[in-house]
């Protein structure tokens, strides 16, 4: 039987949260595989306050990303105030869910900004899965995506010179989709060339 494995971090203020913590109400944890394969895209939320010790949590994921030169050129915010998430310009169905965190990017941190940073909002969505928490990746959110990006700019106070590179709402999931039918590995894999 394979090892388990799980998420498990100390904060900057030095709390552990551990998937096992009675505290949290959580059944066994999860390995890698597992948690890639129970991700989904949520878009129904319930209106239940995520700890902050788990919201820390996920958000360190993020921060141990891998980074091209080792640049690290993301920044999150973390939205919980109703008002503001109107603002935004999301979806309804988004603005409904207890926390909204907006991926922002750096241009001026090396080339690979882009990657890198959708590398370290990848590590959101799976550590809160781990969390039981749901996300949806959003990477437009409007019609226009030059005005959606200045709208959440202008509303968050982003400088300038970065760019946003993608929204999702984080909550506990009020729906459970079904998983959607992928690509066999024969169909996307080739060996020695293409």
């Amino acid at each position: 039987m394979p090892a388990k494995s799980f998420f498990l971090f100390t904060t900057d203020i030095g709390n552990i949260i551990s998937p096992t913590s009675s505290a949290l109400g959580w059944r066994d944890y999860l390995d890698v595989m597992e948690i890639i394969k129970k991700r989904r895209s949520i878009r129904k939320y319930k209106q239940e306050s995520i700890p902050n010790g788990i919201i820390n949590q996920v958000l360190e994921a993020a921060r141990l990303a891998p980074s091209g030169s080792n640049r690290q050129p993301w920044h999150f915010i973390v939205v919980k105030d109703l008002e503001t998430k109107k603002k935004l310009g999301l979806h309804p169905w988004a603005a409904e869910a207890p926390v909204i965190i907006v991926g922002v990017i750096d241009p001026t941190e090396g080339r690979w900004y882009i990657i890198d940073g959708s590398i370290a909002f990848e590590h959101i969505v799976l550590a809160a899965t781990n969390f039981g928490l749901g996300t949806c990746w959003m990477g437009r959110l409007l019609k226009n995506s030059g005005e959606t990006d200045e709208r959440i700019k202008r509303v968050l106070g982003i400088p300038k010179h970065m760019r946003v590179l993608a929204v999702t709402p984080l909550g506990f999931p009020a729906e459970e989709p079904k998983p959607k039918e992928r690509k066999t590995l024969q169909e996307i894999v080739h060996y020695e060339r293409f």
